[in-house]
């Protein structure tokens, strides 16, 4: 990566918001997942990656959704929490039982709560 590029990374991460960090985030987990996804004929390669990615993130979320001192409104906790556990169990069952067609359900999610986060929804 050249300097500048590195500054302009410096840059962006410091005066993203905790919203769009969240995003990129999904993000970068829905394109793991796509991956593995477009190149399953192939091989399988990446999933485990994938997975893990996703649910270290999603463990994250679920975690502050939890937390009682948590900003937000209890309704949405309780949403955010109930996409977790279907997420973190959808990955559990991938690693036990690798199907190609559940991922894309996953991405999907990412997708969208990373769309919502940045107001493009």
């Amino acid at each position: 990566m050249s300097t500048g590029a590195q500054a302009y990374a410096r840059t962006a991460r410091t005066t993203a918001s905790p919203r769009d960090i969240e995003a990129q985030a999904l993000l970068k987990a829905a394109r793991k997942l796509q991956d593995v996804m477009q190149n399953w004929a192939a091989t399988d390669e990446g999933l485990e990656d994938a997975l893990m990615f996703n649910r270290k993130l999603w463990s994250i979320f679920l975690g502050d959704a939890m937390d009682n001192a948590s900003p937000q409104p209890i309704e949405i906790r309780q949403n955010i929490a109930n996409i977790g556990i279907f997420v973190l169990t959808q990955c559990a069952a991938l690693k036990l039982k690798p199907e190609v067609e559940k991922l894309q359900s996953l991405i999907d999610i990412n997708r969208n709560i990373a769309a919502g986060l940045s107001g493009r929804v």
